[in-house]
């Protein structure tokens, strides 16, 4: 179906009973008081349909007798900013998607230096773990996640509550942090490679489980309103930009590395002026 950009009037009952155009009165033996519409014998009965090079139009003046909402739209994220559940959709948001900015930013470095000595296209070739890792959170957070959710709804008399989400974190609490210290510890002590892969992989479906669900709570929170909610989520994630772990991952052996790159995103946080020295990490 074609999308629509329509600009409709609320009519309230009152303004409807004063006009005789709009709507009339009626009762019946089921409701009391049923609105109805009535059609206005002056109207068309049918819409005129846009050509094509119309509906390409960058301008149209009919646009111009509607309401201006940009404003509304500017504001409405920024409200969102002090509801709980909306800033621990962002929190939780970014929250994930640090761990996987410390693995993109710390890769390359540990797995093309010693004892590894990783090739450009190995490097890259062991993204699949990550890869098949958020495949399986996208199957975990989806069909399991769906059926999980009416298992919880038919235990609450019937009821959807969005905090049942929650509990789809459960596996974080154990992969998430067990990821990081095999990664960071592993790469620190010189494990071998297929142990640093799991780890990826464990980091990437950490990620896509941790993204989706935040999501999926303040969209089950504000189901009307979840195209500002998810705005408003989303600039929340800049406290995981990956620009600014960037900047304190310089060349170097993995040395300091491996020990740091859990606490490298935390970094990021509390501090914005340390610099690189000696090619490597500062140590926490």
């Amino acid at each position: 179906m074609e999308e629509t950009n329509c600009s409709r009037k609320s009519v309230s009952y009152r303004d409807a009973e004063k006009s005789p155009h709009l709507a009339h009165q009626t009762k019946n033996s089921n409701a009391d008081n049923v609105l109805q519409p009535k059609m206005d014998p002056d109207s068309p009965r049918f819409l005129t349909l846009e050509s094509y090079p119309q509906k390409l139009k960058l301008f149209d003046r009919k646009l111009l007798d509607r309401p201006n909402r940009l404003k509304g739209m500017v504001v409405r994220p920024l409200i969102f900013l002090t509801f709980p559940v909306i800033f621990y959709s962002g929190f939780s948001y970014g929250s994930n998607l640090v761990w996987f900015n410390v693995l993109n930013g710390t890769a390359s470095l540990i797995l093309s230096g010693k004892p590894y000595s990783f090739s450009s296209s190995m490097v890259g070739l062991a993204y699949l773990s990550p890869l098949l890792g958020a495949s399986l959170s996208m199957f975990y957070t989806g069909p399991l996640g769906d059926r999980f959710l009416l298992h919880s709804a038919r235990r609450n008399n019937g009821i959807m509550e969005p905090e049942h989400r929650l509990w789809l974190f459960t596996p974080s609490l154990l992969l998430l942090p067990g990821g990081l210290i095999l990664w960071g510890v592993g790469a620190a002590q010189q494990i071998h490679w297929f142990g640093l892969v799991i780890a990826m992989g464990t980091l990437g479906f950490t990620s896509g489980l941790g993204l989706q669900l935040s999501i999926s709570y303040a969209i089950d929170s504000y189901r009307e309103l979840s195209g500002e909610a998810v705005v408003t989520v989303i600039l929340y994630h800049a406290v995981g930009d990956e620009s600014r772990l960037a900047e304190r991952v310089c060349g170097g052996g993995h040395g300091g590395i491996g020990a740091n790159a859990m606490l490298s995103g935390i970094r990021t946080v509390w501090s914005s002026d340390e610099k690189c020295d000696g090619g490597s990490i500062p140590k926490v």
